[in-house]
């Protein structure tokens, strides 16, 4: 808090920010709230402290919670300032000449007019420019009956009241409100509102946030984020002129009273001196609940303190001292509002540009594409944060390496962070926020959001119980990473399964949680030239001495491409081997793997197939939808360029007038070498393309019926991953049972063993 309990009314300080001068003005202690539009006092006082300071940029009430006006505001009210000064020091309207001329008995009445337009105009312009309109057009009345030895002086003051009201139509705040002033009522500050909207910060806060809805704007939609006494409220909404919707988010703490607001001021300096060591951040779960523990203990004692010396009674719940302490804790060891927003299930990506102080927080929203929020953060802010990923990740973000790459968790959340700095960013701190699924993907969500449909589901899932080699590749935000942990569920949880990242964005723990056997390794990321960890390359080699597992690499980057089409050439990896990469196309890909990262030509004969998603814009250019575009087999007869010699081949294609994936000529007549090398490992199929094909039929077939009766019966947790695991082993269970029967698993027969069971299942656990 800049000051104390004891700082005296209206003392004020000038604060240097970011190249800016702000002014802040205590009103700790006052009786009224700090608020421009509604008190005529406060705005005559800070007109008068701006005739001092010129330079300011942003003027901050400081009370309770904070009152941030922006530059635009305090432009407006500087412009009265410099007219105030421009009328009485320059042009000296006051002085007796200026009033009269000829010194006449009109004088002192003119003296007191002028006085009180003057004083009017620091405390109510709109007000003071119709009395200035009235008292004018009484004066010009006025001139027409005046003598005529007098009429020289009655016109020299009409002059001087029409200069007077030239000067002050012309300043901003009579502009902006030029299409409000014929509803004005003389005195009514409700005008006002519409010019200075403060941006209200809790004391204990730094982040400034615009808590009023713009006015000019349609809400589209609400809804409440996080839980119990977290919970915070967010708002969509969408001005016609502007491109992007507007996220308006209002978390707790900016909706506290004023004894809750007092509680977390005095809370806050005595937690943050506490600051967690480099050591504590290694475990920051622990970290926190240790942070909030001593905020609750905090808090009750300050209730206590304050209620004996003050005796007063100060009605907080249990509940109410809970929510209190988790904003303490976000607010000093925390995020911050970053953690709020990543309570929203729908937000997929945050942004903060530099300078981080005069940009809003902008993101990505499932529903509404980019948008706006009504977030500001501050350089401290942006410096805290920096330093506790620094800690928690334990790579290095300085000049020598301005990127830092790493992940956040918190609770169910996690979400891949990547920093970026001066010299890179010349104007400081930036952020990109991936938040991730709390749980992973499915092959059902994905065909129930239209990414891919029933068939290419069930053909991404033949082709991973066939243990082939699989890159994912497509540009960022296509949904690479979250395809690939939906492919991993489709393994069989009887195999191992190795993951190798440089940032956890795989759902690794959750797909633990579901028996998997799943080890996974952390290794340098590409960025870094040295770091403790070990290298991706090695990460790859050392993967292949612990045991037959299937293979997944976060993304291939850099030299672990190298190391990575080594195993598989060599038939290290007997299963699954699978990967993102950056690539729009199968030659884009076959470009990036051979020209810059240096594999041999004929190494990428190793790749079975590509998969290639990308976002699709939508007809009006306002929307993208993530969109799989393409199953490509990798064929191994050519010897240079695959795209010259015949070796991609498409399996399935994305016809964009349908919106659909659909099977190639190639596929529906078993053109597939990669299918049929599957098929010659399995008794029945070898020679046999219609049974093949029929698996693969089989497969999308039941993915769609657990999407249809999931949306049927309103059973979203279908979709999910606990439910996609067991339906899979059941699916292999039948298939066994059906395969020792008559030779194959024939569809017919296996659909309806496994479609008894749903039905079974559903009546078991009572769903509906």
């Amino acid at each position: 808090m800049l000051f104390k309990q004891n700082t005296p009314l209206y003392y004020y300080e000038v604060l240097r920010e970011e190249g800016h001068e702000v002014l802040y003005i205590n009103y700790l202690g006052s009786s009224s709230v700090p608020n421009l539009a509604d008190n005529p006092d406060i705005m005559s006082r800070t007109v008068e402290i701006l005739m001092e300071l010129p330079n300011i940029s942003r003027v901050v009430f400081v009370q309770q919670r904070n009152y941030s006006y922006g530059s635009a505001e305090t432009f407006m009210l500087k412009e009265i300032s410099n007219l105030y000064i421009f009328l009485t020091k320059q042009e000296k309207i006051l002085l007796p000449s200026k009033l009269s001329i000829m010194n006449t008995s009109y004088q002192s009445q003119r003296f007191s007019d002028v006085n009180y337009l003057l004083t009017l105009l620091k405390r109510d312009p709109v007000a003071s420019f119709f009395e200035l309109e009235r008292f004018l057009k009484d004066e010009k009345i006025n001139l027409t009956n005046t003598p005529e030895n007098l009429k020289l002086d009655q016109l020299s003051y009409v002059r001087l009241l029409e200069k007077f009201m030239s000067l002050l139509k012309n300043t901003r705040i009579l502009i902006e409100l030029d299409n409000y002033l014929s509803d004005y009522s003389f005195g009514k500050r409700e005008i006002y509102y519409k010019i200075f909207r403060p941006d209200i910060i809790p004391n204990f806060a730094f982040t400034r946030l615009v808590a009023t809805l713009p006015l000019d704007a349609e809400i589209i939609k609400q809804y409440d984020i996080g839980e119990g006494y977290d919970k915070s409220t967010v708002t969509i909404l969408k001005r016609k002129e502007d491109a992007k919707f507007i996220y308006h988010l209002m978390p707790p703490e900016y909706s506290l009273n004023d004894d809750e607001q007092r509680l977390l001021n005095l809370s806050k300096d005595s937690l943050a001196a506490n600051k967690p060591t480099a050591e504590q951040f290694t475990d920051p779960e622990r970290a926190r609940q240790a942070f909030f523990n001593v905020a609750k203990d905090m808090i009750s004692d300050l209730i206590k303190t304050i209620e004996d010396n003050e005796k007063k009674k100060i009605n907080l719940t249990y509940e109410g001292i809970n929510r209190l302490a988790s904003i303490l804790v976000r607010v000093t060891i925390g995020f911050g509002l970053i953690e709020v927003l990543l309570q929203d299930k729908n937000i997929q990506d945050i942004v903060l540009n530099s300078p981080i102080s005069v940009n809003p927080v902008f993101l990505r929203h499932q529903e509404f594409d980019e948008c706006m929020t009504n977030i500001i953060p501050s350089r401290d802010d942006a410096d805290s944060w920096a330093a506790k990923f620094r800690m928690i990740s334990g790579r290095p973000l300085d000049e020598a390496n301005p990127i830092l790459d790493t992940d956040l968790s918190l609770g169910n959340i996690s979400a891949r962070i990547a920093v970026i700095q001066q010299p890179l960013s010349p104007n400081g701190l930036a952020y990109a926020i991936r938040r991730h699924r709390e749980d992973p993907w499915t092959l059902p969500l994905f065909i129930k959001n239209k990414m891919l449909n029933s068939f290419a589901a069930g053909l991404f899932s033949f082709m991973i119980d066939g243990s082939r080699t699989l890159l994912i590749a497509g540009t960022r935000s296509s949904g690479k990473t979250s395809l690939l942990g939906s492919l991993m569920l489709e393994i069989m949880p009887k195999y191992r399964i190795i993951v190798i990242e440089d940032t956890l964005e795989l759902p690794v723990e959750a797909i633990r949680k579901l028996k998997y056997d799943i080890q996974r390794m952390k290794v340098r990321s590409s960025l870094l030239k040295t770091s403790t960890e070990i290298g991706a390359d090695e990460g790859i080699r050392t993967s292949l001495r612990l045991g037959d597992s299937s293979l997944i690499v976060g993304e291939v980057r850099s030299l672990e491409a190298k190391a990575l089409y080594e195993a598989m050439r060599i038939g290290a990896l007997a299963n699954v081997v699978a990967g993102t990469i950056h690539g729009a196309s199968p030659y884009g890909v076959f470009d990036r793997v051979v020209n810059d990262l240096e594999v041999p030509v004929t190494s990428f004969k190793a790749t079975d197939c590509l998969i290639i998603a990308n976002p699709i814009k939508t007809p009006d250019g306002l929307k993208s939808v993530k969109r799989v575009l393409q199953l490509t087999e990798v064929r191994k007869h050519w010897m240079k360029d695959p795209e010259e010699e015949g070796g991609f081949v498409n399996l399935i294609k994305y016809n964009i007038q349908t919106d659909q994936l659909e099977p190639t000529e190639e596929l529906i007549n078993g053109d597939s070498e990669i299918i049929k090398d599957i098929a010659a490992g399995v008794k029945g199929w070898a020679g046999d393309w219609d049974a093949v094909y029929d698996n693969i039929l089989l497969r999308g077939k039941i993915k769609q019926e657990v999407v249809d009766i999931s949306a049927k019966l309103n059973l979203p947790d279908l979709l999910e991953a606990k439910f996609n695991s067991l339906s899979n082993n059941m699916f292999h269970q039948f298939s066994k049972e059906v395969r020792e029967e008559v030779g194959l698993p024939i569809g017919n027969k296996v659909f309806p063993l496994w479609q008894e069971w749903l039905n079974q299942y559903i009546k078991k656990n009572k769903l509906v």
